[in-house]
């Protein structure tokens, strides 16, 4: 790789599903990570803090409202008091813990909202508890739909089927490469598939778990997306993250789309220091 050349920003969004907010996770260069905050009414972008260090979006989650969210991050310090890697809940859209829980290592973490209120910690008896918040609670109590593995897919696959993705083919390639199909119906008999890969050995640019997109028209016909890192059908439309760039697209009609129209580009932000507000 040409040392002028350099990767786009990689995006993951989560979409808060009672109100306006969302959150971007975004990743570049590779030891860093920049959260921001999506107003989807005024289409508005504000970043509130960077990571020196990796945010497992697949493990992470925004509650309803989108008044907290849950994450799984890893800056390696293993002798710190969070022990390296580690599971927080926050408040929208800041990463300052109000509740902390050490992991050490990179197996399970992270989890989903119940509700508000309250939500489950993926690998709960394998963390260390540092410090509670009553704002939201962990369920002890609590089982998820299916069991995906030990790291990313356990969370990620649930917060699909949670979020209206139907699983409709879960298959082994070869060793150590998978595909995880999800389709999910939008207007005018229109389908989204997100085909999860799990692989080692990605190409560069991809960690071992990825997504590429196909849409499926009202008529059968089929364009692939392979470039799409993250779509979702979001307040009437299908947003996509690409390049570094997030791109809002319409559906016409049974057998057409609009011209993809441009967000916001996030390819050339650069790390700040900055402290939550509480």
């Amino acid at each position: 790789m040409n040392k002028k050349e350099k990767f786009p920003a990689r995006l993951h969004v989560l979409i808060s599903r009672d109100s306006e907010q969302a959150i971007i996770i975004r990743r570049g260069p590779s030891k860093a990570t920049c959260i921001l905050l999506w107003n989807r009414k005024r289409n508005t972008f504000k970043v509130s803090q960077w990571l020196k260090g990796r945010i497992y979006e697949r493990r992470s989650d925004i509650s309803p409202s989108g008044d907290h969210w849950i994450y799984f991050a890893m800056n390696g310090k293993w002798g710190s008091e969070a022990k390296g890697a580690w599971t927080a809940v926050a408040r929208t859209p800041w990463l300052k813990a109000i509740s902390l829980y050490a992991k050490g290592d990179c197996w399970n973490g992270g989890g989903l909202f119940l509700n508000d209120g309250s939500f489950w910690l993926n690998g709960d008896c394998f963390h260390e508890v540092l410090f509670t918040s009553n704002e939201v609670t962990k369920v002890d109590q609590h089982s998820p739909k299916g069991r995906y593995g030990g790291e990313c897919p356990s969370v990620y696959y649930n917060r699909l089927q949670r979020d209206g993705w139907t699983l409709t083919d879960l298959g082994q390639k070869a060793s150590l490469d998978s595909e995880t199909i999800f389709e999910k119906s939008l207007d005018q008999h229109w389908v989204l598939r997100k085909i999860c890969h799990e692989q080692v050995g990605s190409a560069k640019g991809k960690g071992c778990y990825w997504d590429e997109h196909v849409l499926n028209s009202g008529n059968g016909g089929m364009f692939s997306k392979p470039n799409w890192e993250w779509a979702e059908w979001v307040d009437g439309s299908i947003v996509y993250a690409e390049s570094g760039c997030l791109y809002r697209v319409v559906i016409i009609d049974p057998n057409q789309f609009g011209e993809p129209k441009l967000l916001h580009d996030f390819n050339e932000y650069e790390f700040e220091d900055v402290e939550a507000p509480y």
